[in-house]
């Protein structure tokens, strides 16, 4: 049952306000003895001429008392709303209990979403840095998906530009074939590392290096076949971590791809008079939209990246055809966004409005900064492993005994380091931290999966327990089990509202509040020890915490132990 939206039409036979404004209104009260829903009067008091308390008291004696609700109280300007507790439990649990796609929904059947992110570099190690849109790019598509829409999940590869040709110049000075073939991206790193360290005093390097590029837009032989070999060392590198982090796309495209499709966007901007030229450079004027000039086409001729963003948006929208298109994408690429989705805008596109920029704040380690070029990258396989490892230590002397320690041990590993870039507001910058992430305690994946694993012990201990039969539901009318309750019918909410705001973070601490709650009442009051329709009832409750916390873990692409 909406139990908002009963309390809403009995409010608005009663209150001079529309729908939409009572439905924001009405609040869920910090404490539960102030009622389950609350009405506040003091916007009212400029339109009806009255102080708060009178509105309250005047409204709450006016008002018909919707079924759901036990009683309605006015206190200090508020109106408060008790639900009755019996219902509201049956209510909860049926529609846990009805799906094992608790929260999901067919909103988005016939609608398509694309999302980009990731977005590795060829060449370059994928590092820790890729973290924050790799895990929140990978939720939200699941997220999505549970929502009813179709989803196309795309890698964007940064596989285009000047520092290829000097790659390729420092392979044939310093590199051979088989420490790169036995290094990998490591070996490809360090030749990077050294060019730059060597162009300092042999600047002629940079000019070898734009000859080299060159040679690969022109489609020279040799050119080609190096430049794919460090795409093909970095994809098979690359596709490791993605296996250990469970994350899969539908398409694998860089810039490469676009970059014989960009003519037809300068074309089409010359074609309808929004290239101006700019000191021998040709741009997008957007003085009107107060931001700088959008550059398409250096005074050397070259094209930027800007022009291979709006050739691969378009190539989108005519093979898909999305009603969304997202870039999961650092906010240091605001303005580069702002400006090129505006100039779709300029063009004509109407869906230029689907377009959305998932902006993220950045990811550190404490001990400071990374940098490519001069080889400080954290890599994200270590970060990975060194966490599964740290998890297997701490099993090995809390339970030794577990079966499968292996797999458990890399199930929450994994889910500790994607859970600490989804339990913040995405455009925060956070710092990674192993001990806080691995933390059992604290608001982590590795608290959430315990608790799934200690409802799944709570439920083979009543393994022959008959689940038919009476329950008698008052065993339910307790502050903790409410609790339980109320973050459980609150969890479809945020999962739709994660895909409004594109904020997984909604999910997950929606998971956490469920598990604190199910925790306290797991402490406070007997689950199995009591008579069987008690029993009943608060294994109805745990069995639904349960299968509740695992969905929610799994849309955060984290997955959930039955033991620990």
């Amino acid at each position: 049952m909406n139990y908002q939206q009963e309390i809403v039409r009995a409010l608005q036979a009663a209150c001079p306000l529309e729908e939409k404004e009572l439905r924001d209104m009405l609040a869920v009260p910090p404490d539960p003895a102030m009622g389950d829903y609350a009405l506040p009067c003091f916007r009212l008091a400029k339109t009806m001429r009255k102080a708060p308390p009178v509105i309250a008291q005047e409204l709450c004696a006016a008002l018909e008392k919707p079924a759901c609700v036990e009683r309605v109280e006015a206190v200090n300007g508020y109106v408060n709303f008790y639900l009755d507790k019996d219902g509201f439990s049956r209510s909860v649990l049926e529609a846990a209990e009805a799906s094992p796609r608790f929260g999901s929904s067919e909103e988005g059947r016939g609608k398509t979403v694309c999302i980009d992110y990731s977005s590795i570099n060829v060449a370059k190690p994928f590092g820790i840095h890729h973290l924050p849109s790799t895990a929140i790019g990978n939720s939200l598509g699941l997220i999505y998906r549970y929502l009813g829409y179709h989803t196309v999940s795309m890698n964007f590869l940064g596989d285009w530009g000047t520092q290829f040709g000097r790659m390729i110049v420092a392979y044939k000075k310093w590199g051979n074939r088989e420490q790169v073939e036995h290094e990998g991206v490591k070996a490809l790193v360090a030749l990077y590392v050294r060019f730059h360290e060597e162009v300092d005093a042999h600047p002629e390097l940079a000019d070898e290096g734009r000859a080299w590029f060159k040679k690969i837009e022109e489609g020279d032989a040799e050119a080609r076949q190096l430049f794919d070999w460090f795409k093909e060392i970095t994809l098979k590198e690359v596709s490791r971590v993605y296996d250990k982090l469970g994350v899969t796309f539908d398409e694998y495209q860089g810039e490469s791809f676009f970059a014989n499709k960009t003519d037809q966007v300068i074309a089409e901007l010359e074609e309808k008079h929004l290239l101006s030229d700019s000191d021998g450079a040709k741009v997008v004027f957007l003085e009107e939209e107060k931001m700088p000039p959008c550059l398409f086409v250096r005074s050397d001729g070259a094209t930027l990246y800007v022009t291979r963003d709006i050739a691969a948006a378009f190539w989108r929208k005519e093979h898909y055809h999305f009603d969304k298109c997202l870039y999961v994408v650092a906010y240091q690429q605001d303005l580069h966004f702002r400006q090129w989705f505006r100039v779709v805008e300029k063009m004509g596109y109407d869906w230029a409005k689907d377009l959305v920029h998932v902006s993220f704040g950045m990811v550190s380690m404490a001990d400071g900064a990374m940098s490519t070029r001069k080889g400080r990258v954290v890599l994200m396989e270590d970060v990975l492993d060194n966490a599964v490892e740290k998890v297997d230590e701490i099993i090995r002397q809390k339970n030794p005994n577990l079966e499968n320690r292996e797999e458990v041990a890399r199930q929450v590993g994994i889910g500790a380091v994607l859970f600490s870039v989804l339990y913040t507001n995405r455009i925060k910058d956070t710092v990674f931290c192993m001990d806080n992430v691995l933390n059992f305690d604290g608001e982590t994946a590795p608290y959430a999966q315990y608790t799934h694993a200690r409802c799944c012990s709570v439920l083979r201990k009543a393994a022959n327990f008959s689940f038919e039969g009476e329950s008698d539901l008052s065993a339910l009318n307790n502050p903790e089990a409410q609790a339980v309750l109320r973050a459980i019918d609150a969890f479809p909410a945020a999962v739709r509202e994660a895909a409004a705001r594109y904020e997984p973070y909604l999910v997950s601490r929606q998971v956490i509040e469920i598990c604190k709650a199910f925790n306290k009442f797991y402490y406070e009051q007997r689950i199995l020890d009591c008579p069987d329709a008690q029993a009943r009832a608060r294994l109805r409750l745990t069995r639904a915490a349960c299968a509740v916390i695992r969905q929610g873990l799994a849309l955060l692409g984290i997955q959930s132990p039955e033991k620990m």
